[in-house]
């Protein structure tokens, strides 16, 4: 599980708003110049490509997961996580509510 507090953060004010705003997250720039976002899924299924490798830590809420050239979906619930190969991707499907992430690029 990925940590829930952040010390000695730069946070991005402006966020990274995505499909209509059914998604949103914001960056932060840590020690070292390791990036994150933290964000919100509200209900809906979304792709997302990834460049470098991703883990994204569910820290609320549920959603389910298919990793791009995966057959099935995966369901995560607050507590658990996924990795995403980079230069891959993955749809993400929430039922109801909201799931809130952090992703960490690796």
């Amino acid at each position: 599980m990925s940590e829930l507090e952040f010390a000695n953060v730069k946070a991005v004010a402006k966020a990274n708003v995505y499909f209509d705003g059914k998604v949103v997250s914001h960056t932060i720039l840590l020690a070292g110049g390791r990036k994150k976002t933290l964000g919100l899924i509200y209900p809906g299924e979304f792709h997302f490509g990834t460049d470098a490798p991703e883990r994204m830590d569910i820290v609320a809420g549920r959603c389910r997961v298919r990793l791009s050239g995966a057959d099935g979906w995966q369901e995560y619930e607050a507590g658990t996580s996924f990795a995403v190969p980079g230069k891959s991707g993955f749809d993400i499907s929430v039922a109801s509510g909201i799931a809130e992430y952090v992703c960490s690029f690796e």
